[in-house]
Protein backbone atom coordinates (compact mmCIF):
# COMPACT_ATOMS: atom_id res chain seq x y z
CA UNK A 1 0.00 0.00 0.00
CA UNK A 2 3.16 2.60 0.69
CA UNK A 3 4.76 1.55 -2.61
CA UNK A 4 1.00 2.70 -4.39
CA UNK A 5 0.65 5.63 -2.37
CA UNK A 6 4.10 6.77 -3.34
CA UNK A 7 3.85 6.26 -6.76
CA UNK A 8 0.55 7.86 -6.96
CA UNK A 9 2.10 10.93 -5.98
CA UNK A 10 2.65 13.97 -8.45
CA UNK A 11 4.85 16.80 -8.55
CA UNK A 12 1.35 18.77 -8.75
CA UNK A 13 0.58 17.33 -5.86
CA UNK A 14 3.67 17.77 -4.09
CA UNK A 15 3.51 22.07 -5.34
CA UNK A 16 0.07 22.32 -4.40
CA UNK A 17 0.71 21.62 -0.95
CA UNK A 18 3.78 23.48 -0.58
CA UNK A 19 1.99 26.87 -2.15
CA UNK A 20 4.77 27.16 -4.99
CA UNK A 21 4.77 26.47 -8.86
CA UNK A 22 5.50 23.14 -10.13
CA UNK A 23 8.94 24.48 -11.90
CA UNK A 24 10.12 25.02 -8.15
CA UNK A 25 9.30 21.76 -6.96
CA UNK A 26 11.46 20.70 -9.82
CA UNK A 27 14.62 23.11 -9.24
CA UNK A 28 14.52 21.63 -5.09
CA UNK A 29 14.15 17.98 -6.12
CA UNK A 30 17.02 18.50 -9.00
CA UNK A 31 19.16 20.46 -6.76
CA UNK A 32 19.08 24.02 -7.89
CA UNK A 33 20.13 26.34 -5.61
CA UNK A 34 17.53 29.31 -7.76
CA UNK A 35 15.17 28.76 -4.49
CA UNK A 36 14.75 31.13 -1.40
CA UNK A 37 15.07 28.93 1.82
CA UNK A 38 11.28 29.51 2.44
CA UNK A 39 10.17 27.54 -0.34
CA UNK A 40 12.91 25.00 -0.10
CA UNK A 41 11.84 24.12 3.88
CA UNK A 42 8.18 24.02 2.76
CA UNK A 43 9.25 22.04 -1.03
CA UNK A 44 11.39 19.48 1.67
CA UNK A 45 8.28 19.53 4.38
CA UNK A 46 5.67 18.43 1.31
CA UNK A 47 7.67 15.81 0.05
CA UNK A 48 8.23 14.20 3.65
CA UNK A 49 4.32 14.59 4.23
CA UNK A 50 3.32 13.48 1.02
CA UNK A 51 6.04 11.09 0.86
CA UNK A 52 6.97 11.92 -2.81
CA UNK A 53 9.69 9.69 -4.28
CA UNK A 54 11.42 11.72 -7.18
CA UNK A 55 12.55 8.67 -9.63
CA UNK A 56 13.24 10.93 -12.66
CA UNK A 57 14.92 13.97 -10.50
CA UNK A 58 17.22 11.04 -9.04
CA UNK A 59 18.47 9.89 -12.70
CA UNK A 60 18.64 13.75 -13.40
CA UNK A 61 21.35 14.43 -10.29
CA UNK A 62 22.50 10.89 -10.70
CA UNK A 63 24.14 12.08 -14.60
CA UNK A 64 27.46 13.90 -15.37
CA UNK A 65 27.01 17.71 -15.83
CA UNK A 66 27.15 18.46 -19.90
CA UNK A 67 28.96 21.35 -19.58
CA UNK A 68 26.83 22.75 -22.06
CA UNK A 69 24.58 25.68 -22.27
CA UNK A 70 21.12 26.38 -24.58
CA UNK A 71 20.65 29.58 -26.16
CA UNK A 72 17.07 29.19 -27.33
CA UNK A 73 15.20 31.73 -30.18
CA UNK A 74 11.61 31.10 -30.34
CA UNK A 75 11.80 32.69 -33.83
CA UNK A 76 12.07 31.34 -37.24
CA UNK A 77 14.80 31.93 -38.81
CA UNK A 78 13.92 34.78 -40.87
CA UNK A 79 13.68 37.21 -38.26
CA UNK A 80 16.79 35.30 -36.31
CA UNK A 81 18.88 36.15 -39.03
CA UNK A 82 17.54 39.52 -40.28
CA UNK A 83 17.21 41.23 -37.13
CA UNK A 84 20.65 42.65 -35.92
CA UNK A 85 19.12 42.48 -32.49
CA UNK A 86 19.92 38.81 -32.19
CA UNK A 87 23.44 39.25 -33.46
CA UNK A 88 24.32 41.67 -30.62
CA UNK A 89 22.83 39.26 -27.82
CA UNK A 90 24.42 36.27 -29.06
CA UNK A 91 27.73 37.91 -28.97
CA UNK A 92 27.44 39.07 -25.68
CA UNK A 93 26.66 35.59 -24.74
CA UNK A 94 29.39 33.77 -26.18
CA UNK A 95 32.16 36.88 -24.76
CA UNK A 96 31.10 35.94 -21.20
CA UNK A 97 30.66 31.97 -21.75
CA UNK A 98 34.33 32.24 -23.99
CA UNK A 99 35.34 32.87 -20.16
CA UNK A 100 33.76 29.80 -18.76
CA UNK A 101 34.39 25.56 -19.31
CA UNK A 102 30.80 25.89 -20.95
CA UNK A 103 29.92 25.08 -24.68
CA UNK A 104 27.10 27.32 -26.04
CA UNK A 105 24.19 25.41 -28.30
CA UNK A 106 21.88 28.19 -30.33
CA UNK A 107 18.34 26.27 -30.60
CA UNK A 108 15.47 28.20 -32.83
CA UNK A 109 12.84 26.98 -31.41
CA UNK A 110 8.73 26.68 -32.12
CA UNK A 111 5.73 26.33 -29.62
CA UNK A 112 5.25 22.97 -29.79
CA UNK A 113 5.54 21.02 -26.73
CA UNK A 114 6.72 18.09 -28.81
CA UNK A 115 9.26 20.07 -31.07
CA UNK A 116 12.37 18.13 -30.99
CA UNK A 117 14.19 21.14 -29.56
CA UNK A 118 12.38 20.62 -26.46
CA UNK A 119 12.94 16.94 -26.57
CA UNK A 120 16.41 17.84 -26.39
CA UNK A 121 16.99 20.35 -23.66
CA UNK A 122 14.58 18.18 -21.27
CA UNK A 123 16.47 15.00 -22.00
CA UNK A 124 20.25 15.97 -19.87
CA UNK A 125 21.81 17.23 -22.64
CA UNK A 126 22.27 20.44 -21.35
CA UNK A 127 22.68 21.81 -18.01
CA UNK A 128 21.06 25.30 -18.25
CA UNK A 129 18.77 27.83 -20.94
CA UNK A 130 18.93 31.44 -21.74
CA UNK A 131 15.92 32.82 -23.72
CA UNK A 132 15.66 35.74 -25.58
CA UNK A 133 12.52 37.24 -27.62
CA UNK A 134 9.49 35.08 -25.59
CA UNK A 135 6.27 35.89 -26.68
CA UNK A 136 3.04 34.67 -24.29
CA UNK A 137 2.33 32.00 -26.41
CA UNK A 138 5.76 30.39 -25.72
CA UNK A 139 4.27 27.85 -23.73
CA UNK A 140 6.81 25.36 -24.44
CA UNK A 141 8.87 27.31 -22.36
CA UNK A 142 7.54 26.21 -19.15
CA UNK A 143 8.08 22.84 -19.80
CA UNK A 144 12.01 23.33 -20.11
CA UNK A 145 12.04 25.70 -16.95
CA UNK A 146 10.52 22.50 -14.73
CA UNK A 147 13.84 20.73 -15.24
CA UNK A 148 16.47 23.12 -15.94
CA UNK A 149 17.56 26.27 -14.53
CA UNK A 150 16.71 29.71 -17.13
CA UNK A 151 17.37 33.36 -17.88
CA UNK A 152 15.02 35.02 -19.91
CA UNK A 153 16.08 38.04 -22.08
CA UNK A 154 13.19 40.22 -20.98
CA UNK A 155 11.15 40.54 -18.57
CA UNK A 156 8.55 37.18 -18.78
CA UNK A 157 5.23 37.89 -19.21
CA UNK A 158 3.96 35.13 -16.70
CA UNK A 159 6.68 36.54 -14.24
CA UNK A 160 7.18 34.24 -11.01
CA UNK A 161 9.60 34.76 -7.92
CA UNK A 162 11.64 32.08 -8.60
CA UNK A 163 12.50 33.31 -12.08
CA UNK A 164 15.56 34.79 -13.37
CA UNK A 165 15.61 37.47 -16.07
CA UNK A 166 17.84 40.48 -17.59
CA UNK A 167 16.19 43.31 -19.28
CA UNK A 168 16.57 47.07 -20.46
CA UNK A 169 14.93 50.21 -19.45
CA UNK A 170 11.65 49.55 -22.20
CA UNK A 171 9.80 52.07 -20.14
CA UNK A 172 12.53 54.17 -19.53
CA UNK A 173 13.07 54.23 -23.43
CA UNK A 174 9.46 55.06 -24.51
CA UNK A 175 9.48 58.00 -21.92
CA UNK A 176 12.20 59.29 -23.71
CA UNK A 177 11.34 59.39 -26.98
CA UNK A 178 8.30 61.26 -26.10
CA UNK A 179 10.23 63.35 -24.14
CA UNK A 180 12.60 64.16 -27.00
CA UNK A 181 9.55 64.56 -29.16
CA UNK A 182 7.20 66.82 -26.85
CA UNK A 183 10.71 69.37 -26.32
CA UNK A 184 11.22 69.99 -30.31
CA UNK A 185 7.73 70.97 -30.31
CA UNK A 186 6.11 68.03 -32.01
CA UNK A 187 2.00 68.11 -30.83
CA UNK A 188 0.80 64.89 -32.89
CA UNK A 189 1.94 62.35 -31.68
CA UNK A 190 1.95 58.58 -32.79
CA UNK A 191 3.92 55.14 -32.07
CA UNK A 192 4.32 52.20 -34.31
CA UNK A 193 4.80 49.05 -31.86
CA UNK A 194 6.12 45.90 -31.31
CA UNK A 195 3.21 42.58 -30.83
CA UNK A 196 1.55 42.47 -27.78
CA UNK A 197 2.25 39.32 -26.79
CA UNK A 198 6.32 40.50 -25.77
CA UNK A 199 6.82 42.73 -22.85
CA UNK A 200 9.48 44.58 -24.26
CA UNK A 201 6.95 46.05 -26.96
CA UNK A 202 3.87 46.64 -24.47
CA UNK A 203 6.81 47.69 -21.83
CA UNK A 204 8.16 50.34 -24.81
CA UNK A 205 4.78 51.80 -26.10
CA UNK A 206 3.58 52.19 -22.18
CA UNK A 207 6.79 54.54 -21.28
CA UNK A 208 5.74 56.26 -24.81
CA UNK A 209 2.19 57.07 -23.89
CA UNK A 210 2.62 57.75 -20.11
CA UNK A 211 5.04 60.79 -21.40
CA UNK A 212 2.91 62.23 -24.28
CA UNK A 213 0.00 61.90 -21.57
CA UNK A 214 2.03 64.01 -18.78
CA UNK A 215 2.35 66.61 -21.66
CA UNK A 216 -1.29 66.46 -21.73
CA UNK A 217 -1.51 65.19 -25.23
CA UNK A 218 -3.34 61.49 -26.91
CA UNK A 219 -1.27 59.53 -29.60
CA UNK A 220 -3.38 60.37 -32.25
CA UNK A 221 -2.34 56.83 -33.87
CA UNK A 222 -0.67 53.41 -32.73
CA UNK A 223 0.05 50.15 -35.18
CA UNK A 224 1.59 46.99 -34.41
CA UNK A 225 4.39 46.47 -36.85
CA UNK A 226 5.68 43.11 -35.56
CA UNK A 227 8.77 43.84 -35.27
CA UNK A 228 9.91 43.27 -38.62
CA UNK A 229 10.73 45.48 -41.69
CA UNK A 230 7.97 44.82 -43.48
CA UNK A 231 5.72 44.54 -40.55
CA UNK A 232 6.91 48.49 -39.64
CA UNK A 233 6.57 49.61 -43.55
CA UNK A 234 2.53 48.03 -42.99
CA UNK A 235 1.89 49.92 -39.70
CA UNK A 236 3.05 53.28 -41.20
CA UNK A 237 0.86 53.03 -44.56
CA UNK A 238 -2.09 52.39 -41.96
CA UNK A 239 -0.93 55.46 -39.94
CA UNK A 240 -0.79 57.71 -43.22
CA UNK A 241 -4.45 55.97 -44.56
CA UNK A 242 -5.87 56.83 -41.06
CA UNK A 243 -5.33 60.40 -41.84
CA UNK A 244 -4.21 61.03 -38.43
CA UNK A 245 -1.09 63.17 -39.77
CA UNK A 246 1.37 62.86 -36.74
CA UNK A 247 4.13 65.46 -36.81
CA UNK A 248 6.46 62.88 -34.26
CA UNK A 249 6.59 59.56 -34.40
CA UNK A 250 8.08 56.80 -32.22
CA UNK A 251 9.07 52.96 -33.92
CA UNK A 252 10.21 50.79 -31.16
CA UNK A 253 12.73 49.57 -33.71
CA UNK A 254 15.18 50.35 -35.77
CA UNK A 255 14.23 47.42 -38.26
CA UNK A 256 10.53 48.59 -38.17
CA UNK A 257 11.88 52.51 -38.34
CA UNK A 258 13.49 51.02 -41.39
CA UNK A 259 10.26 50.05 -43.17
CA UNK A 260 8.03 53.36 -42.06
CA UNK A 261 11.41 55.23 -44.13
CA UNK A 262 10.40 53.58 -46.77
CA UNK A 263 6.70 53.87 -46.93
CA UNK A 264 7.45 57.63 -46.01
CA UNK A 265 9.27 58.18 -48.81
CA UNK A 266 6.84 56.59 -51.14
CA UNK A 267 4.10 59.03 -49.62
CA UNK A 268 6.37 61.53 -50.58
CA UNK A 269 6.45 62.50 -46.34
CA UNK A 270 10.08 64.18 -45.76
CA UNK A 271 11.67 63.07 -42.77
CA UNK A 272 12.29 65.13 -40.34
CA UNK A 273 10.77 68.00 -42.26
CA UNK A 274 7.05 66.83 -41.93
CA UNK A 275 7.88 63.87 -39.23
CA UNK A 276 9.98 63.81 -36.95
CA UNK A 277 10.79 60.02 -36.05
CA UNK A 278 12.94 58.50 -33.57
CA UNK A 279 13.90 54.34 -33.50
CA UNK A 280 14.90 52.18 -30.82
CA UNK A 281 17.89 49.61 -30.31
CA UNK A 282 20.88 51.62 -32.07
CA UNK A 283 21.66 48.81 -34.30
CA UNK A 284 23.84 49.41 -37.60
CA UNK A 285 20.19 49.96 -39.26
CA UNK A 286 19.98 53.21 -37.61
CA UNK A 287 23.28 54.58 -39.76
CA UNK A 288 22.56 52.44 -42.61
CA UNK A 289 19.50 54.24 -43.60
CA UNK A 290 18.80 57.97 -44.89
CA UNK A 291 17.99 59.98 -43.12
CA UNK A 292 20.24 58.59 -40.16
CA UNK A 293 17.94 57.85 -37.11
CA UNK A 294 17.70 59.44 -34.32
CA UNK A 295 17.34 56.02 -31.78
CA UNK A 296 16.93 54.50 -28.23
CA UNK A 297 20.58 53.08 -27.58
CA UNK A 298 20.05 49.44 -25.87
CA UNK A 299 23.10 47.27 -24.19
CA UNK A 300 22.58 44.65 -26.67
CA UNK A 301 25.85 43.08 -26.19
CA UNK A 302 25.93 43.91 -22.25
CA UNK A 303 22.53 42.32 -22.34
CA UNK A 304 24.15 38.89 -23.41
CA UNK A 305 27.01 39.20 -21.22
CA UNK A 306 24.74 39.50 -18.29
CA UNK A 307 22.74 36.85 -19.33
CA UNK A 308 25.41 34.47 -19.43
CA UNK A 309 26.60 35.77 -16.10
CA UNK A 310 23.53 34.92 -14.50
CA UNK A 311 23.16 31.58 -15.62
CA UNK A 312 26.54 30.76 -14.95
CA UNK A 313 26.24 31.89 -10.85
CA UNK A 314 23.48 29.82 -10.62
CA UNK A 315 25.23 26.72 -11.68
CA UNK A 316 27.87 27.70 -10.18
CA UNK A 317 25.84 27.77 -6.40
CA UNK A 318 26.55 31.44 -6.71
CA UNK A 319 23.53 34.05 -5.50
CA UNK A 320 22.47 35.81 -8.37
CA UNK A 321 19.81 38.81 -8.92
CA UNK A 322 16.39 37.50 -10.04
CA UNK A 323 16.20 41.17 -12.33
CA UNK A 324 18.76 42.98 -13.74
CA UNK A 325 17.63 46.01 -15.74
CA UNK A 326 20.19 47.81 -17.83
CA UNK A 327 20.08 51.29 -18.40
CA UNK A 328 19.18 53.04 -22.15
CA UNK A 329 20.74 56.34 -23.87
CA UNK A 330 18.88 58.67 -26.52
CA UNK A 331 21.43 59.29 -29.54
CA UNK A 332 20.35 62.20 -31.81
CA UNK A 333 20.90 62.06 -35.39
CA UNK A 334 19.07 63.07 -38.56
CA UNK A 335 15.38 61.62 -38.31
CA UNK A 336 14.23 63.71 -35.90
Amino acid sequence: MGFMTREAVTIEEVAARAGVSRSTVSRVVNGSTAVSPTALDAVRRAIADLNYVPNRAARSLARRQTHAIAFVIPEDTDRFFGDPFFASIVAGVHERMAQSEYVLNLIIASDDPHDKATTYLRSGSVDGVIVASHHTSDTFLDLIAADLPVVYGGRPVRIGPSDYFVDIDNVGGGREAARYLVEQGHRRLASISGPATMTAATDRLRGFRDAAEQAGLDLVAVEDGDFSEEGGADAMRRILDSGAAPDGLFVASDLMARGALATLREAGVSVPGDLALIGFDDSPVATAVTPALTTIRQPSRGQGVSMAAVLLDLLGGRDAAHSTILPIELVVRESA
